[in-house]
């Protein structure tokens, strides 16, 4: 039996019709049609199902949709903003933290919830930070070049912004 759930996605109200024991991925992908959530091992072990549920990283692969009717959710699609790629998005192009793709959208979130709740994180915390996402083919390099790359990026536009407001 289905029941008709509110979510809020991207920014925007969703209504998605969901059996209770529906994962957060199949509602996203398949009831939303958000495919940039990718399904990789099914287990939490790869981190390619990243979303952010009310800005912190969660495994949509092992979480019930249900539970997150009340939550604000952000998907890789929902990154980019007015438009624009948002500067985690350019930086990983720009510096290659992808490779296949595959766990680009997992990397993604979660490197935009580690800048936004630390604007300057360590090398030790970026890489704890995303321990919980796993690539095949960067060997991360890339991946810790495209988070550095987002941190003077991201810096810049706030000074920018700090400096409009004089």
């Amino acid at each position: 039996m289905k029941q008709l759930i509110q979510m809020k996605v991207n920014g925007e109200g969703r209504e998605v019709a969901i059996a209770l024991h529906t994962l957060l991925i199949d509602a996203l992908r398949e009831g939303l049609g958000l495919t940039g959530t990718k399904r990789g091992c099914d287990d939490s072990s790869c981190g390619a199902c990243a979303v952010l549920v009310d800005g912190t990283p969660v495994l949509a692969c092992v979480a019930l949709a249900a539970s997150y009717a009340e939550c604000e959710i952000t998907t890789v699609e929902g990154i980019a903003r007015a438009g624009e790629l948002h500067p985690v998005q350019s930086s990983y192009a720009e510096a290659g933290g992808s490779q296949c793709g595959f766990c680009t959208p997992g990397f993604m979130v979660s490197i935009k919830a580690l800048l936004e709740r630390n604007p300057n994180p360590t090398d030790n915390e970026i890489r704890d930070a995303l321990a919980s996402n796993f690539c095949r083919c960067t060997g991360y390099m890339q991946i810790y070049d495209s988070v550095r790359l987002a941190m003077q990026r991201m810096k810049s536009e706030a000074s920018a912004a700090a400096g409009q407001g004089d």
